[in-house]
């Protein structure tokens, strides 16, 4: 079992940035592979993010690549997703989520995560 602690996140303009913390506590971080998706207000949660236990693979979906990127640090249990060029489209409750997996994979739907954050909400201005 892992518990997962979103924060970082707050209002910010238009083409400005936020950086999210996601903290986990529990079993063995660097057996996790990780996940960011987030959920607009009237909308379904969508997938944002994804990296590999090791941090040597990511992915992320088309609407936020180039300019969000997803990191970890297993010695800190944390993984991180830097958001830069926000805009206002990209409001919304952003979560981390987890499961188990050792190898070179990551994962981009939301049924293949077993654990989940409680959220952290984002809202760009415009």
């Amino acid at each position: 079992q892992v518990q997962l602690v979103e924060s970082g996140g707050g209002l910010v303009q238009a083409g400005g940035s936020l950086r999210l913390s996601c903290a986990a506590s529990g079993r063995t971080f660097s057996s996790y592979a990780m996940g960011w998706f987030r959920q607009a207000p009237g909308k379904e949660r969508e997938f944002v993010a994804a990296i590999n236990w090791s941090g040597g693979s990511t992915y992320y979906a088309d609407s936020v690549k180039g300019r969000f990127t997803i990191s970890r640090d297993n010695a800190k249990s944390t993984v991180y997703l830097q958001m830069n060029s926000l805009k206002p489209e990209d409001t919304a409750v952003y979560y981390c989520a987890a499961r188990e997996s050792l190898g070179s994979g990551y994962y981009i739907r939301q049924y293949s995560y077993a654990y989940w954050g409680q959220g952290t909400q984002v809202t760009v201005s415009s």
